[in-house]
């Protein structure tokens, strides 16, 4: 029987088209893998370990979650995001119980820093724990798909054996490439089942035992703010060069906060939507996002303290006051870029939205 041949188009997707839900795929506990397609038969264009923004319809109104992508640019035809429910996790919630193949969501994006392919190295060690796997994962099938030998080293920590997501995908990528070390520990292990891999939590002796050449390796960590906290402390208290250390977290970082002076109220200044047409003056204390929301008009958004870079907007004229925490390159500054959501007008600006 003639398989019939899916109309894939010759242009990548952007995002003011909607996914569709492809499938819904079970991974370990209370986590799925979510497959969208582009309903025009686009295919995707992203680096690997960047992220999704998703407006979400729950019950009371639309609301906006980031998802790290799982998937790889190097599998163009669909694109994935992992989500676990945690506690008081709305959003993921939401889409485990709710999300069926053939349901269309809007997303923005994709975006972030978060990549191997901006800090090529010869070796990587990537460090994730819980659902922070997501990214590691993308940069690791990409690693995998590219042809050439990796040389990976893989620490993964979980609760359980059972809570390691893509494990069984992750030793079929080592059982054929030497070049990828697996390195696994677990808090307990589950009864009536063997278990080979390390137990505990991570630590400086079983960083030295599972990678024993980290200080020749680009790491890159993932994971909850607790975790990557230990790491960065353990790294620097073993003489790593944090040059070479890199971490994605969408929670506030624990970094000291630089005084910010406001722009005094006497300040004339106001910001023109070009696209919208539409004039707002301010005080020069509101940031571009807030004034933005209040004339009713969408900038996507997520960490909201200019880290994740989802409200990057394009600046046509005017100064504005801008401290963020990485979200923005300097060469997208230079460009005329700024984060939405820590921007505030120095007289009048316009604003390509």
């Amino acid at each position: 029987m003639a398989r019939q041949r899916q109309n894939w188009t010759a242009e990548p997707w952007d995002d003011r088209e909607e996914l569709e839900c492809a499938m819904v795929i079970p991974e370990s506990g209370d986590c799925v893998t979510i497959a969208f397609r582009s309903p025009s038969g686009a295919w995707f264009d992203y680096m690997p370990g960047q992220f999704l923004t998703f407006d979400l319809p729950l019950p009371g109104g639309t609301v906006q979650r980031t998802y790290t992508l799982s998937s790889s640019p190097s599998r163009p035809l669909s694109i994935s995001i992992t989500v676990k429910a945690e506690a008081e996790s709305r959003g993921s919630r939401w889409m485990i119980d709710h999300l069926k193949p053939g349901m269309r969501l809007r997303a923005h994006g994709p975006a972030g820093q978060f990549t191997t392919l901006r800090h090529p190295a010869r070796k990587y060690l990537f460090i994730s724990a819980g659902s922070g796997i997501t990214p590691v994962m993308s940069m690791t099938t990409w690693a995998w798909d590219s042809g050439e030998m990796p040389d990976i080293v893989f620490v993964h920590a979980a609760r359980r054996p059972g809570d390691i997501i893509f494990k069984s995908r992750l030793e079929q990528f080592a059982e054929r490439v030497p070049g990828l070390q697996l390195r696994f520990t677990v808090e307990e292990v589950e009864p009536f089942s063997v278990w080979s891999g390390y137990r505990g939590r991570l630590s400086q002796i079983m960083l030295g035992l599972m990678a024993p050449d980290y200080l020749e390796r680009e790491v890159f960590c993932c994971g909850p703010d607790a975790f990557m906290r230990s790491v960065r402390e353990m790294l620097g208290s073993l003489g790593f060069d944090m040059a070479h250390y890199h971490e994605e977290s969408f929670a506030e970082p624990a970094l000291e906060e630089t005084p910010v002076e406001p722009v005094a109220p006497a300040i004339a200044a106001g910001i023109h939507f070009a696209e919208a047409g539409m004039t707002l003056a301010t005080d020069g204390t509101e940031t571009v996002l807030a004034a933005a929301r209040r004339a009713g008009l969408n900038i996507p958004a997520s960490c909201n303290f200019g880290l994740c870079s989802t409200c990057k907007v394009h600046k046509l004229s005017g100064e504005v006051l801008m401290v963020h925490n990485g979200g923005i390159t300097d060469d997208e500054i230079a460009e005329g870029f700024i984060l939405a959501c820590c921007a505030r007008p120095l007289g009048h600006v316009t604003i390509d939205l």
